[in-house]
């Protein structure tokens, strides 16, 4: 009897591993489903990558397009902020 026993163990052992490859939360399966939710992952993260990019170069044509009309103000105008004194030295 006790030799019957030994392969019948191996067997259910041998079961359990196979099940855990297949159905388990490290099987193959949902390994390839995890794959494709970080290639998705991915792909999302880049295009809001990109989108950063375009919003922060525009965030920075903003502020020199800003800073250039403040200054065309203050030379071709002589616009001042409240805050400041106009000082003109004749030359």
């Amino acid at each position: 009897m006790g030799n019957r026993l030994v392969p019948i163990v191996l067997f259910a052992l041998l079961a359990m591993v196979q099940a855990q490859l297949w159905f388990g939360p490290g099987s193959l399966p949902n390994v390839n489903e995890l794959r494709q939710e970080l290639a998705q992952q991915q792909q999302a993260n880049e295009e809001a990558r990109r989108r950063l990019e375009q919003l922060s170069a525009e965030l920075s044509d903003l502020k020199e397009g800003l800073n250039m009309v403040e200054e065309r103000a203050r030379h071709e105008l002589g616009m001042v902020k409240s805050n400041e004194i106009l000082v003109q030295i004749a030359k």
